[in-house]
């Protein structure tokens, strides 16, 4: 039976949509690592690859990654989406104490409008700020053909051009594709590494440096993250929901129980790559800047920089402290339960053992919260263990515990939209076939 409707469906054009934004998204993708590619001008790109090798497994890998490659090549998209994140980021936090910006929010839809045109003119100042740094980093390494101001107005112009194309483009997925496009820029800029990343691990291999048993552990390891992370996802916890009994003439109807899924990581990807947009750009222009002089000022940005880097304490804290604060910063955001218990209360359903009201939406926060918790250390370990071991032994930074996070959870909010628009796509032609049946079957009988 599925078959056939899914056949029917593809037969009459239904598919046909889904198609069309699925391919919207692979040519956005194109677009993408086609811009990844096309370096600023006046970059020496021989200098430039010899001074990402002596800064190989630093913070600069982390950046590395969230851009797709671009810093290390110095393209016009290096900052990738970062500068965006970090606007939205200051947008929410100001929207939740802001008075006048909540009621900016409260508009509707051209509240919505007007808060998003405001994080795209804080990304360009972000994106700005951060072009001048790595401008006036790139020619203190020596790694431009040409310096002075005209480099800089070059870099800067290019480096911000860049950022709010792929904001543009972003957008642009998710009006016209299907899924986040900014969740999928970044998928794609850590997909494209993914080919590199295990052939570079297989070369090792073929050197001596990692055993034959160390790369099939590691490729199981990784396995078994990515099942555990599908797992967690995919877990809930169900709230037991009561009905209030129907009245229906003289019978008293008594309706049947149902349960409120509550997911175990509301927050998604959104805490690490939150955390890492706060922790990266501080990180990496202390690590650009930082010379090898021991006192004054370079002597305090080396140790800064030191103390920064991946499988540090310091970076260890504040990385596993901004995980936590974000997932519940942003499930706070997206998830309400005053909201909640008053949509139970109009709809007459209420949690059993609990009254009806504020007390529905304590009991509700507090299940939440608990959850949160859980979801926040979930989160911490499959981002730190994974890294502590590329620290270690040198693994190639893509086998990393946030990338493979992003990449499962963004494939399974993908998948389930595809499946949510095929089913719609399905519902609608059924609702019309049936139409459409009781037209003709109304016209024989008027014939009769």
């Amino acid at each position: 039976m599925a078959r056939e409707q899914a056949a029917a469906l593809a037969g009459s054009g239904k598919l046909k949509e889904l198609w069309q934004r699925i391919g919207f998204v692979l040519g956005a993708f194109i677009v993408y690592r086609i811009g990844t590619h096309i370096p600023v001008p006046g970059v020496d790109p021989i200098a430039l690859a010899q001074m990402f090798e002596q800064t190989q497994g630093s913070i600069l890998d982390v950046l590395n990654l969230f851009s797709g490659g671009a810093l290390q090549r110095l393209s016009v998209m290096a900052l990738g989406v970062m500068p965006y994140i970090s606007a939205s980021i200051i947008m929410q936090m100001l929207t939740a104490v802001e008075p006048r910006l909540k009621q900016v929010k409260a508009e509707g839809e051209s509240g919505r409008r007007k808060i998003q045109k405001w994080t795209r003119y804080a990304t360009v100042v972000l994106a700005t700020f951060q072009a001048l740094g790595i401008s006036s980093a790139v020619q203190t390494q020596g790694v431009t053909i040409i310096t002075g101001v005209s480099f800089t107005i070059t870099c800067v112009v290019a480096l911000v051009a860049g950022t709010m194309f792929l904001v543009w483009l972003g957008e642009q997925i998710t009006d016209r594709g299907i899924g986040n496009g900014m969740s999928l820029i970044i998928f794609a800029g850590i997909v494209a590494g993914l080919p590199s990343a295990v052939g570079g691990t297989f070369d090792l291999a073929s050197r001596g440096e990692f055993s034959p048993l160390f790369v099939v552990a590691l490729f199981v390891g990784a396995l078994l993250v990515t099942a555990f992370v599908i797992f967690v996802e995919r877990g809930q916890r169900r709230l037991t929901v009561n009905y209030a009994r129907q009245q229906r003439g003289n019978k008293v109807m008594q309706a049947p129980s149902s349960y409120f899924p509550l997911k175990m990581n509301m927050a998604g990807v959104i805490p690490p790559i939150f955390a890492s947009s706060i922790i990266l750009f501080p990180a990496s222009l202390v690590g650009f800047f930082g010379s090898d002089s021991a006192t004054g000022v370079a002597g305090v940005l080396r140790n800064i920089s030191t103390l920064m880097q991946p499988g540090e304490v310091l970076y260890t804290t504040l990385y596993v402290g901004m995980i936590v604060f974000f997932a519940f910063f942003y499930t706070a955001l997206v998830f309400d339960p005053k909201e909640i218990a008053e949509n139970l209360k109009k709809q007459g359903a209420y949690v059993p053992g609990i009254r009806p009201g504020q007390q529905t939406a304590r009991y509700i926060d507090g299940v939440v919260s608990k959850l949160t918790l859980v979801g926040a250390m979930y989160l911490a370990v499959v981002c730190l263990i994974p890294e502590l071991l590329i620290v270690n032994y040198n693994v190639p930074f893509y086998f990393g515990g946030t990338s493979l996070l992003i990449i499962v959870v963004v494939i399974m909010d993908l998948m389930g939209q595809v499946q949510s628009h095929m089913m719609s796509q399905q519902y609608e032609s059924l609702m019309k076939k049936t139409n459409l049946t009781g037209k003709s079957t109304g016209g024989r009988r008027r014939r009769r």
